[in-house]
């Protein structure tokens, strides 16, 4: 069984929320981290919610101590990741055993720039290399089934507007899933199985044409993407097209990888779990 009992999710947005239900679900002891102009949150019985600055690593280590909290795991987007080195701060002046890097997304060793980068420096360099050597988990999911739509504005327009040929297969995890897997490893798993460990999940795989084919949408190639976060899906769907969608991508080969760097060779270890597909999850 695993020695994590009390665990802090920091962000409750798309993932930190489901993160938080899976694992009320498991009777554990739960504290909320969110920012103090965030709106309220409706949380499971018993989970505590906590408002703080983020970036205050006194402030977010004081609410680590009086929780006993054995676990951090961040949830924050892309935009607030810089945020996270304030919260490996407080983790380590907390003296948190485990901490779980925001990355529910590509894989991000080997990368150097841009948010991606930055992710790697967090988990590959900042927890590994740093005096307190605060193990880490990683999860790698691909994209979320969940937002398949919005990506392409088929919900939008009904199309697939995507960038490049779309030809190249990539990951593809519904949130349900992944907060489901992470709960269930964290709680399950013993420390030597967990500590700076990577899971690659994939509970589907497509390529962009095989979404327009399944979603019966015509798919239209653009140089890039307008509109709200037009720059965000540019740059996810410009990744997904060189191969880097999917969770067994290796940055440094150029290729995929095999055993448990393959694209969803985590999967096994939530057994008899049925992962959702993008069929299904979209009634299609």
């Amino acid at each position: 069984m695993s020695a994590y009992n009390s665990f802090a999710v920091v962000g409750g947005g798309m993932i930190g929320l489901p993160i938080i239900n899976a694992l009320a679900a498991r009777h554990v002891s739960i504290v909320l981290l969110s920012r103090p102009d965030s709106s309220a949150k409706t949380v499971p019985s018993g989970v505590q919610v906590v408002k703080v600055d983020y970036t205050d690593a006194a402030a977010a280590a004081a609410v680590f101590k009086a929780h006993n909290v054995d676990v951090v795991l961040s949830t924050v987007n892309s935009v607030a990741s810089a945020a996270q080195k304030s919260l490996v701060e407080a983790a380590r002046l907390a003296a948190v055993k485990l901490f779980v890097p925001s990355e529910y997304g590509m894989p991000t060793e080997g990368h150097t720039e841009g948010v991606v980068g930055d992710k790697n420096r967090i988990a590959g360099k900042y927890l590994l290399d740093w005096s307190a050597g605060i193990p880490s988990t990683r999860f790698y999911t691909g994209l979320f089934i969940d937002l398949i739509p919005w990506l392409v504005g088929h919900s939008e327009h009904g199309k697939f507007r995507i960038v490049g040929k779309g030809e190249a297969p990539a990951s593809y995890t519904a949130a349900a899933d992944v907060a489901g897997f992470v709960a269930h490893v964290l709680t399950t798993l013993p420390r030597s199985e967990l500590e700076n460990r990577v899971f690659r999940l994939e509970g589907d795989r497509a390529s962009m044409k095989d979404l327009g084919a399944l979603f019966k949408a015509p798919v239209e190639h653009v140089d890039h993407i307008t509109g709200e976060a037009g720059g965000l899906k540019t740059r996810l769907l410009t990744a997904g097209d060189t191969g880097r969608g999917s969770t067994g991508w290796d940055e440094i080969t150029k290729a995929e990888g095999s055993g448990i760097k393959a694209a969803g060779s985590a999967n096994a270890l939530w057994p008899g779990h049925q992962w959702k597909t993008i069929k299904d999850f979209h009634n299609l």
